[in-house]
């Protein structure tokens, strides 16, 4: 995955604000609202995770239904951007109002320990709140479009057909603002307890990429 140009709109701060919400409360040293670590770690990742409570599915208590759906997230200055059919009910939902929930992971490798409890993982990873606008000006969804198609294949976007009138308007895009947002990540070795250093037990990091298979031709 490619990283997305910053548009002129991009923050210029180093780092976000912390809030309430955005606070590392466990492991707060792994904790970062550096918002170039923020950008990046979306810019590479190929999915997200948006979780809202969908108040016109009630749970048999009468209870508004929490709602976690996957999809490709991407970034265009300091937003990030979702898409779907116009008729979804994410789309649907998160156009009504409220707030929802953005979780972004990356893993890097498992951590292997001498001992059970300090097998970890290594992680990149974003939690945003907020709620997302409609792009609903047509000069910006075509470009924000382009850009979704620029990060899985870039240089793609102009040789493509664009989307014609119906197929846009099929297709809703919504902004989240990377306002109210940390980042949390794990590198490095295992960190095992003094005692247990000598024990007879391989220990160390394996690494785990993404990587990109041999592409398969459409000769439909």
């Amino acid at each position: 995955m490619t990283s997305t140009t910053d548009s002129p709109s991009a923050p210029t701060d180093a780092a976000l604000s912390q809030t309430r919400r955005t606070r590392a409360v466990r492991l707060g040293d792994r904790g970062s609202h550096d918002v170039a670590t923020i950008h990046a770690i979306i810019d590479e990742a190929p999915v997200c995770h948006i979780g809202f409570l969908d108040a016109n599915a009630e749970s048999a208590d009468g209870q508004a239904v929490p709602v976690v759906i996957p999809t490709i997230p991407w970034r265009v200055g300091n937003e990030l951007l979702i898409h779907g059919a116009s008729s979804s009910r994410m789309i649907r939902r998160l156009q009504s109002g409220g707030d929802a929930c953005v979780t972004v992971s990356l893993i890097d490798g498992w951590v292997l320990a001498r001992s059970a409890f300090h097998h970890s993982v290594n992680y990149r990873s974003v939690v945003l709140f907020g709620r997302p606008r409609l792009v609903d000006d047509e000069t910006e969804k075509r470009a924000v479009l382009d850009a979704l198609v620029e990060k899985i294949a870039p240089g793609r976007a102009a040789k493509v057909r664009a989307a014609n009138a119906q197929e846009l308007k099929a297709t809703s895009v919504l902004a989240f603002p990377i306002s109210e947002a940390s980042a949390k990540v794990r590198s490095g070795p295992p960190k095992d307890d003094a005692e247990d250093m000598a024990l007879p037990v391989w220990a160390g990091v394996v690494p785990l990429t993404l990587v990109a298979g041999t592409p398969i031709e459409d000769r439909g």
